[in-house]
């Protein structure tokens, strides 16, 4: 065998094993991902745009029920969450640390639900429950809500193909806006009421200000393609 074949069966050697860590540890500059957290599950889909920068976009659903009083009614509240997201991740140390900036885009409301069963104040004025019947109520936060956040990302900053990653950071809105109902009272179709409810209503959005930074905490499993 002469030397010219063996330094071409080496360069073969060298390419074939080359090409297989390649396989075991792809080097894809985009990753999937699964998110639960606060802002309910998610999945997403992850650019690297080089050692620094970072693009994402991704979509969150959250529904859950609570319970919430407001002045003297007690309510039972909905909250929902449909959002799609995008944000640009910034490594400044080259590793998977990071800094991120983006929006949420979608719908975010709070129903409520209340059917008193004693007297209570409705814009400053009491009432029966007869008088009020049952009330309903929507708590709708800005469909654009910028947010912030710092967290670890190491799917690019790795050979394996699954990476871990966890952010906290808050999400803010304009002031909430909020509408209040009355149904099946003997004074819900009463001028002067519809008046005190919608006081009740200013009061609940002045109540419901803090409703207006949602804060951001997230887990997540990122696949790299």
């Amino acid at each position: 065998m002469t030397r010219t074949t063996l330094i071409a069966l080496s360069v073969l050697a060298c390419t074939a094993g080359a090409a297989e860590a390649q396989s075991r540890h792809p080097r894809s500059p985009i990753t999937a991902a699964l998110n639960a957290g606060t802002t309910g599950l998610g999945a997403e889909v992850q650019l690297n745009l080089g050692p620094v920068f970072t693009v994402r976009g991704g979509v969150d659903t959250l529904g859950y029920d609570f319970d919430q009083s407001y002045s003297d009614v007690d309510y039972a509240g909905r909250f929902d969450f449909d959002t799609v997201s995008g944000a640009v991740d910034l490594h400044p140390f080259l590793n998977g640390w990071f800094v991120s900036g983006g929006v949420y885009v979608g719908e975010r409301t709070i129903d409520l639900n209340g059917t008193p069963t004693e007297p209570v104040n409705i814009g400053g004025a009491t009432f029966t429950p007869q008088q009020v019947g049952t009330l309903s109520g929507r708590v709708k936060l800005s469909d654009t809500a910028p947010f912030v956040g710092v967290g670890y990302d190491d799917s690019f900053y790795r050979d394996g193909r699954w990476g871990l990653r966890g952010m906290v950071g808050v999400a803010w809105s304009q002031k909430p806006e909020v509408g209040l109902n009355s149904e099946g009272g003997s004074l819900s179709n009463d001028p002067a009421f519809r008046a005190r409810l919608e006081q009740e209503a200013r009061d609940i959005q002045e109540d419901a200000e803090d409703k207006a930074f949602f804060p951001i905490v997230q887990l997540g499993l990122t696949a790299r393609f």
